[in-house]
C-alpha cells in the first residue's frame, strides 16, 4: 500500500511535491494552483492493489487538473476508471462526455486514457475514491471500456444502487483483509459499470452474475444500515431493492446463510461491539440498540451464537467472538 500526506512537509514545499508525487507520477495529470494559494495547500493520498486493480483515495485542497494528450502519452494507464465523489463536488469537462458535476456519493465511469479537465466546485476540495481496472488480462472489459467518455450514472437507479454497494464493499473488505483475492469482486464491478453505460449485453451470463453479486452487496448494505430496526424483514429489503422476495432468498443461497440468519448474526455482532465499547450501558438497551425485539430474544440468540450469555461476555470481554 502506498500512502502520502503533505502534513510532514514545509508549507512552501507541499504543492510542488504533490505535483510530482501524486499528479505527474501516479495519476499522469498536470495540476495548477495560484501561487498565493499554495501555502495553504494540504493533501492526503493512498493507493492499494485489489484484485489486480488499483484503489485510490484522496483528499486535497482545490486546484485545477488536466489530463492532456501529452500526459496520456507519457503516462498511459489504459484502464476502466470508476470514480466516486465521497465529499464535496467536482466539475468535469471532456471532449466527448461534455461538462457535468459529480456531487457527493455520485459515480462517474470512463476510459482512463481520454483527455479531461476537472476541479472541485466547493472549498471542500477533492474528496474521492477511484478504482482503475487495467485492461491487461481482462479482454471482456477492453471491448466495452475503450474510448468510454466520462459520464455520470443516471438512467437506472437500481444499477446505481448495486454499483455503489459493490464499490463500498470492495473498499471495506480490502481494508480489512488486504491480502485476500478480490479478482471476482473487481470483475463483477467492471461488468456492472459497463452495463450501466450500455457497453455490454444485459442478458449475458456475465451480466446476470454481476447483478446477483451487486444485489447481494446492496442487500447486505441495507442490513447493516437498518439492523437496529426490530421490524426489518427480508420482504422490506426486497421492496427497497426492487426485486422479488424469491430473488432475494436466491441471492443468499450462495452464502450458506439465509437473509434472516445473516441479519441475526449481524445483530449479535453489533451487540458484542456495544458490550465492549459501552460497558456501563444496560443490557436491555443494548438489546434494543442491536435490533432485537426483546431481551429474551437477545439472550437466546447471543447464547446460541457465542456460547455464553451477554452478561458472561461482558464479564470476560477480552475474549474474541467466535463468529
Amino acid at each position: 500500500m502506498l500512502s502520502f500526506t503533505t502534513d510532514d512537509l514545509r508549507p512552501q514545499d507541499r504543492f510542488d511535491h504533490w505535483c510530482e508525487v501524486r499528479a505527474r507520477n501516479l495519476f499522469g495529470v498536470t495540476i495548477s494552483l495560484n501561487p498565493h494559494e499554495r501555502l495553504n495547500f494540504r493533501g492526503r493520498f493512498s493507493a492499494a492493489s485489489a484484485g489486480g486493480a488499483i484503489l485510490s483515495t484522496m483528499q486535497a485542497s482545490p486546484y485545477l487538473v488536466s489530463r492532456s494528450a501529452a500526459d496520456i502519452s507519457r503516462a498511459s494507464s489504459d484502464s476502466l476508471c470508476i470514480y466516486q465523489q465521497t465529499g464535496g463536488a467536482s466539475w468535469f469537462d471532456s471532449k466527448d462526455g461534455g461538462e457535468f458535476v459529480v456531487s457527493a456519493n455520485e459515480i462517474a465511469i470512463s476510459h482512463s486514457d481520454l483527455p479531461y479537465l476537472t476541479r472541485p466546485t466547493t472549498a471542500h476540495g477533492f474528496d474521492l475514491r477511484v478504482l482503475k481496472i487495467p485492461f491487461t488480462g481482462r479482454e471482456d472489459v477492453v471491448h466495452g471500456a475503450r474510448g468510454l467518455a466520462p459520464s455520470l450514472l443516471r438512467h437506472d437507479p437500481r444499477l446505481k444502487t448495486v454499483i455503489s454497494a459493490s464499490f463500498a464493499a470492495l473498499v471495506a473488505n480490502s481494508a480489512k483483509n488486504p491480502e485476500a483475492n478480490f479478482d471476482l469482486a473487481v470483475g463483477h464491478l467492471a461488468q456492472l459499470a459497463l452495463l450501466a453505460r450500455d457497453r455490454v449485453r444485459p442478458g449475458s451470463p456475465e451480466s446476470r452474475a454481476a447483478l446477483r453479486f451487486g444485489f447481494l452487496q446492496a442487500a447486505r448494505s441495507i442490513l447493516a444500515r437498518d439492523l437496529h430496526r426490530p421490524g426489518l424483514t427480508p420482504a422490506a429489503i426486497a421492496i427497497e431493492l426492487g426485486i422479488s422476495l424469491r430473488q432475494l432468498h436466491l441471492l443468499f443461497e450462495e452464502t450458506a446463510m439465509t437473509c434472516a440468519r445473516t441479519l441475526t448474526v449481524m445483530r449479535a455482532r453489533e451487540a458484542w461491539r456495544l458490550l465492549k465499547d459501552e460497558p456501563m450501558r444496560p443490557l436491555a438497551e443494548i438489546a434494543l440498540a442491536s435490533g432485537f425485539d426483546s431481551s429474551a430474544t437477545f439472550y437466546r440468540v447471543f447464547r446460541n451464537i457465542y456460547g455464553m450469555t451477554p452478561g458472561d461476555a461482558r464479564a470476560g470481554i477480552d475474549q474474541r467472538p467466535k463468529s
